[in-house]
């Protein structure tokens, strides 16, 4: 059995304040993942203040009299460490669309790449693995990674939109993705790809990855193939699909002025809190 360690890093910056933990969670996970997923192993989880700051938010959503629009950037940053791999993944959801990405799965990293360029996000990814052998535990670790890391930048979700729907088309092929931010992981994938592999990327692993992306964001997403025939071309559309949608949802909704809807205020805490109460129970 895989045993893990994995060390979430981020602190968001405040202009006049340093950044502190919050909490530590410990915990060890089992085989596959189920909801709410959690990587397999140790977890120690630092806090932002602005996640911190979700606790003290009534559950009716009501005004905080904070734009966050205008706060300081959502950045999200973990480390994940199994004997399989080594992963760190750092996101700033309100970034320029700045790639650095070097995880060994070359194919990949072009995927990250459009996650960055088309949702304005900064996002670096380093990770080592045993691809010797196939590309399967870097290429989920680096996906339960990302999804963590965006779940911790998301922080209390006040004022975003929400929902990103998208459809973005590659030559002769169009993919559409509909998301939405609301603490309920679920995937439905109906891409049917040609081929069995791109280079040396087998695409059986595009439905994985974004299962575990899913299943530790707490994110709903729904991939829809509407035409295409070229499997590289098929993909890169879902990534950009997936890309914009996803800036659509975590920017800010001015409208709402910093409020959640009472519904997804709920279910956001709850997957937090089960998340935890998860690991604590299995590390006991």
């Amino acid at each position: 059995m895989t045993t893990a360690r994995f060390v979430s890093t981020s602190t968001s910056r405040l202009s006049s304040a340093r950044a502190s933990p919050v909490s530590k969670f410990l915990g060890r996970a089992s085989g596959r993942i189920a909801f709410p997923a959690q990587p397999h192993g140790v977890l120690v989880h630092l806090r932002s203040p602005l996640m911190a700051a979700a606790a003290a938010v009534g559950g009716n959503g009501s005004p905080t009299g904070t734009d966050h629009s205008t706060g300081p950037s959502r950045i999200g940053e973990v480390k994940r460490v199994t004997k399989e791999t080594n992963v760190h993944v750092k996101i700033n959801l309100d970034g320029t669309g700045v790639a650095d990405c070097s995880t060994g799965i070359p194919f990949l990293d072009h995927m990250l790449d459009q996650l960055a360029s088309h949702g304005l996000f900064d996002v670096s990814v380093k990770a080592t693995g045993d691809t010797h052998i196939d590309d399967h535990h870097s290429n989920e670790d680096i996906a339960l990674a990302i999804g963590t890391a965006l779940l911790q930048a998301l922080g209390d979700r006040k004022g975003i939109n929400r929902f990103g729907h998208f459809t973005a088309p590659l030559d002769e092929a169009a993919v559409e993705v509909i998301l939405d931010l609301s603490g309920r992981p679920h995937l439905s994938c109906g891409l049917d790809i040609p081929t069995e592999r791109v280079g040396t990327y087998d695409t059986q692993l595009v439905e994985h990855f974004f299962q575990s992306l899913v299943n530790t964001s707490g994110m709903t997403l729904h991939i829809r193939q509407l035409a295409g025939k070229n499997s590289h071309h098929i993909i890169e559309a879902t990534f950009k699909a997936f890309a914009r949608a996803l800036r659509q949802a975590t920017e800010y909704d001015l409208r709402r002025h910093g409020t959640v809807p009472r519904f997804v205020f709920a279910y956001c805490n709850l997957f937090r809190k089960f998340y935890t109460f998860h690991n604590l129970l299995v590390a006991c």
